[in-house]
């Protein structure tokens, strides 16, 4: 028999907006990412910074499974968690297979409408065309993966580990992060990583690597950082912080401005390149946490404007974050495809990047609606379910359905 203090904790906790708000953002910068030579993408994280929208994902998804599941497991309820958090690995692999089989079936069919085999080897989905019955079987095991569908699988994998690794974590925290540290240097030192398809090839995102991200995030999630909180948001550690974010700033400006290479040493350019992100570079990493440990700072979860109308659009897409990145995947292919067929002006680029926006804040409206809506089937069953029993009953005995 489940007690109160169990069903508790089985039961849903309450939002942190602030999550939802960077979930959302953090689509909204995929979206613009994808779309190649966009001038509004200059606004994305990207441009300014060594991390990007993934480290948003992969850190907001860890710390909510440590931050969830955490009371959970450590209440007892081991086996409640893994059925949760399988569950929804097994959506994400569904999501992930017909967002495969929509995204191909869309190239193929604007490569053949515009007669252009530009997309199909731009989107690696020419040997897909090629060779589709031998392409499924690879796509169904995660190790074939057209541009842009990367991610899933690695959000896949950390899911369905996560129960172990919630475990670990409110039994041993520190020692679990430190494994985790551990398999994140192995993994670089021997090159460890998933085999993909073609032969030779790897995962884009290496799960032996970003799973340091997701555990230390879940580390976080179960309570640790409170531990560490004055010397995380310390004067030192914040002015430190501050500092790395002007370094990578100055750095990301090189990219852009050739002119400014020259500025930095050659032997600074030897130590940081290559900034990889298949492997997680540190350089990546620790952007992201400088950048959390200001944005923390300033962002209360009582911070007023998140129950606000103006930031409702990029929350809405945050809390249906599935749904709206595999949107945010076709709309994006769609913006790149009107962009290479008609025009790529400015105002083109603006235009189709606040239309798809537009859209997937749509989207994200309408889920939430469809949400709210009650189930009706569930109650009236609830109410009609006793007296078809009772009749069911009467009409074996012969007599006539008892009175109510």
């Amino acid at each position: 028999m489940i007690t109160r203090d169990q069903s508790a904790l089985l039961a849903p906790v309450e939002r942190d907006l602030r999550l939802d708000l960077f979930r959302g953002i953090g689509l909204w910068m995929i979206f613009l990412d994808h779309i190649p030579h966009d001038v509004v993408a200059w606004l994305t994280l990207r441009n300014y910074g060594f991390s990007d929208a993934a480290e948003f994902f992969v850190f907001i998804s860890g710390y909510l499974v440590g931050w969830i599941y955490g009371p959970i497991v450590a209440g007892g309820w081991f086996l409640a968690a893994a059925k949760r958090l399988w569950r929804r690995a097994a959506e994400l692999y569904v999501a992930h297979i017909m967002l495969f089989l929509l995204f191909t079936a869309q190239i193929a069919r604007t490569a053949r409408r515009f007669d252009n085999p530009m997309y199909q080897h731009e989107f690696n989905v020419f040997n897909f065309l090629a060779h589709p019955d031998e392409l499924i079987g690879q796509a169904i095991v995660l190790k074939y993966k057209p541009v842009n569908l990367d991610v899933l699988p690695l959000y896949i994998t950390l899911v369905l580990a996560s129960p172990f690794i919630v475990w670990c974590l409110v039994r041993r925290p520190n020692l679990t992060l430190a494994g985790s540290v551990v398999l994140y240097v192995l993994a670089r030192w021997f090159n460890w990583n998933v085999a993909s398809y073609p032969p030779g090839t790897t995962w884009y995102f290496n799960p032996f690597c970003w799973q340091l991200m997701f555990v230390f995030a879940a580390w976080c999630g179960v309570g640790q950082i409170d531990k560490v909180a004055r010397w995380v948001w310390s004067k030192a550690a914040m002015g430190l912080a501050a500092a790395w974010l002007v370094f990578a700033l100055l750095i990301v400006m090189t990219w852009h401005v050739p002119a400014l290479e020259a500025l930095i040493p050659k032997w600074m350019i030897k130590a940081i390149y290559p900034i990889d992100k298949t492997d997680l570079d540190m350089l990546r990493f620790t952007h992201f946490l400088a950048l959390a440990i200001w944005v923390t700072h300033f962002l209360s979860r009582k911070w007023r404007a998140l129950h606000g109308v103006w930031l409702r659009p990029v929350i809405l897409c945050g809390q249906h974050s599935l749904p709206i990145f595999c949107l945010g995947v076709f709309l994006s292919f769609s913006a790149h495809w009107i962009l290479t067929q008609y025009t790529k002006g400015v105002w083109e680029q603006f235009a189709v990047s606040i239309i798809g926006i537009v859209i997937m804040v749509g989207a994200a409206w309408l889920l939430d609606r469809a949400e709210r809506v009650p189930n009706l089937f569930v109650k009236v069953t609830e109410v009609e379910e006793p007296e078809m029993v009772e009749s069911a009953q009467a009409a074996t005995a012969g007599a006539a359905p008892a009175s109510r």
